[in-house]
């Protein structure tokens, strides 16, 4: 995997989720949140954001859970529309590679944070990791 966000700050203990055992999640990955408290690697535009994976978890390992931070400073990389400070984020995977991360539209649900920095596509910025799990339907 590629583009994984890096802890600059952690603001708060990470939260165990469930995960799938045959799943296999990089640590910096951002994920989707698929049912109450199970995550997943983000794969599409506005995925609801469960936050980003604290530690490796290997795939069919036996293990079904993962450690989640929900809160923090991070640095990550801008999709293909780019970043702006001060703008809410949400994932970008149709038009940039898994963990992108681009300004929210107007009205956007599944925010994942806020920029701290600008940057075009394909560059690092940080930003705020703060996941609105607005619609789990």
């Amino acid at each position: 995997m590629a583009d994984e966000c890096i802890c600059v700050r952690e603001d708060a203990i990470a939260v165990n989720m469930t995960c799938a055992n045959a799943t296999g999640i990089a640590k910096g990955a951002v994920l989707k949140m698929t049912t109450p408290n199970t995550a997943a690697l983000a794969d599409g535009d506005t995925d609801i954001c469960a936050g980003i994976c604290q530690s490796e978890k290997i795939a069919s390992n036996g293990v079904t859970s993962v450690s989640v931070w929900q809160r923090g400073l991070f640095r990550g990389v801008a999709g293909v529309a780019g970043v702006t400070a001060g703008h809410a984020i949400i994932t970008d995977a149709s038009t940039s590679s898994t963990n992108r991360l681009v300004n929210a539209d107007v009205n956007s649900e599944n925010i994942v944070g806020r920029a701290v920095t600008t940057a075009a596509s394909g560059a690092t910025f940080e930003f705020e990791l703060l996941p609105m799990m607005v619609n789990l339907a």
